[in-house]
This record gives structure tokens, C-alpha cells and sequence, in this order.
């Protein structure tokens, strides 16, 4: 097979034609079948070694010039598979090797988890005379579960309780309803269970 994309930033496995790349893009698009803006895009495909920049970059110009994708219209960051592009992906999917495949759709699932706990997990930095106030608010769906306040000194400090937050809002509830309701068990189990991770 002749390579004809740049190949900076890629790993090995990684896509190393226009066409695969393309390809890979419409069939992340078909596959999650929610729209996506240019820099998830990128962001997948970048930090998982599957493409060069310059080349996700051109693709996505040439797949929305071709109209095999469209701009959302109430926001024309984000992308959408047109039905021509969610046939190419169908046919031609065999191009892209299948753990590129897999592993940009995993990617793309736990980006969009992520943006929905943002979304419903709000997280805000207030500046004070001392420092920051971040205010964090649990969402059960329809309705707020919890919201509590952290002072923290510098900014730095603040934006990564946000990050660590909503990674896992839900774990930060739990946690803190065993320790009001006094089950020291629970706030044990928890702990343990989420080593390594955020809360």
C-alpha cells in the first residue's frame, strides 16, 4: 500500500493514508451517532496516535466540502455524518484497521460521557479576597442532589478540583452521604474501590 499522509505524531497501527483517514472519520461519526466538533476530532485521533493533525485537519475540510458532513445548524462547531458518509463508513470500514476502529469510538463514547457529566454536573470558580470559592453542584437528572463549596487559595488549585470533580460527581455524593449519615463502611468501601482514580 503507498502511504500518501504525513506521518508525524502517528504511532505504529496508525493510519498513514487519506483515504483510511477519512474513512475513520466518517465511521467515528456514524458510530456514535451524535455530532462532534472539529477539535474532538482531533483530539481523538491525535491523542490516540491514529492520525497526523494536518491530515484530520484536511479530511474533515474535503468530507464537509464533498457533503459527507454537515454543520449542526444551531451550532456550526459541531459535525454531523451525512447519510452518504454513514454508506461510506458501512462499505468501506474494512479499510481501517478494526483496533484503529474500536479504539476511536471508545475514545469518542468516553468524550461524550465526559461532556454530559459536565453538562449536568456544574462547577463554578468564584475569585474572593483570599483566593477562590469553587461551588460544585450534583445533578440527579431533573434535580439537584447536592451543591457544596471549597475555598481554595490560587486558581490553579480551583481548576483542579473542577477536573477531578467531574470525573466522577457521583462517587464525590456518595462519599459524602456515607459520612453524614455515619457509615464509615461505606466511606471505606468507596475509597478503596476508587484508588487511583478521582472520587
Amino acid at each position: 500500500m503507498d502511504y500518501d499522509a504525513f506521518t508525524g505524531g502517528v504511532e505504529p497501527g496508525g493510519l498513514r493514508t487519506k483515504n483510511q483517514i477519512r474513512i475513520l472519520i466518517c465511521y467515528l461519526l456514524s458510530s456514535v451517532d451524535a455530532p462532534l466538533s472539529r477539535e474532538e476530532i482531533l483530539r481523538i485521533m491525535q491523542d490516540n496516535g491514529l492520525a497526523n493533525y494536518f491530515e484530520i485537519t484536511d479530511a474533515i475540510a474535503e468530507l464537509l466540502a464533498n457533503g459527507n458532513l454537515t454543520e449542526e445548524p444551531q451550532n456550526p462547531e459541531l459535525l454531523t455524518a451525512t447519510p452518504q458518509a454513514r454508506m461510506i463508513a458501512k462499505q468501506l470500514d474494512a479499510a481501517v484497521p478494526i483496533s484503529v476502529r474500536e479504539h476511536a469510538v471508545s475514545a469518542a463514547v468516553n468524550l461524550l460521557a465526559a461532556a454530559k457529566r459536565e453538562r449536568e454536573n456544574k462547577v463554578e470558580i468564584r475569585r474572593t479576597d483570599n483566593g477562590y470559592n469553587v461551588i460544585c453542584h450534583v445533578s440527579g437528572g431533573d434535580m439537584e442532589l447536592m451543591s457544596f463549596m471549597l475555598y481554595v487559595p490560587d486558581l490553579y488549585q480551583a481548576r483542579m478540583v473542577k477536573r477531578n470533580f467531574h470525573r466522577a460527581p457521583e462517587n464525590v455524593y456518595r462519599v459524602l452521604l456515607a459520612a453524614v449519615t455515619n457509615n464509615s463502611d461505606l466511606v471505606a468501601d468507596i475509597l478503596k474501590n476508587t484508588k487511583g482514580n478521582a472520587l
